[in-house]
């Protein structure tokens, strides 16, 4: 298995792995600096969308992947989102991803804001899975913390394997398959 390079990766982009696609690094746009996003050497930094569902516990629920309690989150849609200090956010990548079937792909966050106690959840996606990625971050901090739409926030690393996969994620019927917005947990 190889980590896969920035020429794979806009070739692969060319037949519809990620739409948007960025060929390179964008690091400032007509609004000034941002965090950068696009194609890096043996990667892509994603972006994430302007929709976001935001923690809360007003309600003393418990945290319960089989039974989650939507009414646990507060819906935002914004070019900034504020999560409160010790909790999370989900979102969404602004890109769509059709993953190939010799392919895993890992997700990992970005340096920048993992320096400000800011972390990506590390997110697997699955040979012949398609669909935006819901991103958890967790603010790790005692402070509430930034998260910027439509710029980078973690980076897509791309494994192709010398053996094509006997059962796909598109085999089995993935729960996740297809998702286009953010995506709360399903049982």
């Amino acid at each position: 298995m190889a980590i896969k390079s920035d020429k794979w990766i806009r070739r692969m982009a060319a037949e519809g792995m990620i739409e948007p696609f960025e060929p390179g690094q964008v690091r400032e746009t007509d609004k000034g600096k941002i965090i950068s996003y696009g194609t890096s050497s043996y990667g892509y930094d994603v972006r994430c969308a302007d929709e976001f569902k935001i923690f809360h516990n007003i309600n003393s629920a418990i945290v319960d992947p089989k039974h989650f309690d939507e009414n646990s989150f507060v819906d935002v849609q914004s070019d900034v989102c504020i999560i409160p200090p010790n909790s999370f956010a989900l979102a969404r990548t602004v890109e769509y991803f059709r993953i190939p079937r010799s392919t895993l792909t890992i997700c990992l966050g970005k340096s920048t804001y993992a320096r400000c106690g800011i972390i990506v959840n590390v997110t697997p996606l699955e040979p012949e899975w398609e669909g935006h990625v819901t991103l958890e971050f967790s603010n790790t901090t005692p402070l509430p913390a930034r998260i910027y739409a439509n710029e980078g926030v973690a980076q897509m690393l791309f494994l192709e394997s010398d053996e094509v996969c006997e059962t796909s994620y598109k085999d089995r019927g993935g729960k996740y398959m297809g998702q286009s917005g953010v995506t709360l947990p399903r049982s």
